[in-house]
């Protein structure tokens, strides 16, 4: 009964998360955010998203780089049975180069 208790458990703080990953370049951020909610992966993200082309909305070049799957997303993932898993990603442009 109690291992059926920590199990349960260990499942409920496992499956309940979601994640964000952001890579942050060190250099300033600027006003300009393209924001992507739903981003279209398939298989449990083995075909991964189209990629973003942020060179001509960010002509000084990326800040952060931020993806992540909200409960949406993964709520829509576990309807699909993760054939159809979206992700959200946002792009903050830099204002200037990095600073040294």
């Amino acid at each position: 009964m109690r291992t059926t208790r920590i199990v349960s458990m260990v499942a409920l703080v496992m499956l309940g998360a979601c994640y964000r990953v952001t890579v942050n370049t060190g250099a300033p951020p600027a006003v300009t955010v393209i924001d992507k909610e739903w981003q279209h992966s398939f298989v449990y993200g083995l075909v991964p998203p189209p990629a973003i082309d942020a060179k001509q909305t960010c002509p000084q070049g990326v800040a952060s780089i931020m993806t992540e799957r909200s409960f949406l997303n993964g709520l829509v993932g576990a309807i699909t049975s993760s054939i159809f898993t979206p992700m959200h990603a946002k792009i903050t442009c830099a204002s200037g180069p990095v600073a040294k």
